[in-house]
């Protein structure tokens, strides 16, 4: 029996709930400059931390996060892999996805950076670094858990089509993998979704000039250039780990 949480309309109403999370994040982030000082190793003296301030944040911010067991969740991926030990008792998890060492955020995070970044912001330096840094850690946070999350829909259509995946698997064929796994037309209402949400989200109540924080458009390239491709690189990794332990 399928567990509950594979089950495409739970899926569907995760995923929903997400785009809203992305969306509001990536308005918050565009209302500041590029800031490209917060993203230079050593433009801060920072003691002990030799990384950027972007960095700096991001991995105290994970540090907090390890301590309350917050990675130890089946959706849940860090940036850094040297973080403390929780400091409550494990619970043991019944995951519906198998354990991988799938973990996409080191190009996620270079992705961000250096492309959607000033895709969304003006350039210049506004001199809001904490706020900029704030900003960048929930948007890499909503991002990750987005493009990750795309292990439990490539269970899902496993389950539902094993012996197709397996014998794309066995082949090696991700390509065939890849193509088996997309739905144009899912994606197509997906984009129509995130532009309608973006529209109604990024523009104030009773203004008249139709100007928005982060113009629609925008958000709907943001899926389409990167969250939709590296969420489809999850699922085709997740797959073929998925296809050769089932094998054995």
């Amino acid at each position: 029996m399928m567990d509950e949480k594979l089950k495409l309309e739970n899926i569907r109403n995760v995923l929903i709930r997400q785009e809203e999370t992305i969306i509001f994040s990536l308005i918050e982030r565009a209302q500041y400059k590029i800031n490209n000082k917060i993203y230079e190793p050593g433009a801060f003296e920072i003691q002990d931390f030799d990384g950027s301030f972007c960095d700096f944040y991001l991995y105290q911010s994970e540090c907090v996060d390890s301590k309350i067991r917050r990675f130890t969740a089946p959706d849940q991926y860090p940036f850094f892999n040297d973080l403390p030990k929780p400091v409550i008792p494990l619970d043991k998890v019944d995951s519906p996805i198998i354990n991988t060492a799938i973990n996409i955020n080191q190009k996620l995070k270079d992705i961000y950076i250096n492309q959607l970044v000033p895709y969304i912001c003006a350039s210049g330096d506004d001199g809001q670094y904490g706020s900029g840094v704030l900003c960048d850690k929930l948007c890499l946070r909503a991002l990750s858990n987005r493009i990750h999350y795309g292990m439990f829909v490539a269970e899902s259509k496993f389950q539902n089509q094993t012996d197709e995946y397996l014998a794309l698997v066995a082949n090696n064929d991700r390509e065939g993998i890849m193509a088996l796994l997309t739905n144009e037309e899912v994606e197509e209402r997906l984009l129509a979704r995130v532009k309608k949400k973006a529209a109604t989200y990024g523009q104030d109540p009773g203004d008249v000039t139709n100007s928005y924080k982060i113009e629609p458009i925008h958000v709907v390239e943001i899926y389409h250039r990167w969250i939709i491709p590296l969420t489809k690189q999850v699922e085709v990794d997740y797959l073929m780990e998925r296809g050769r332990n089932y094998q054995c």
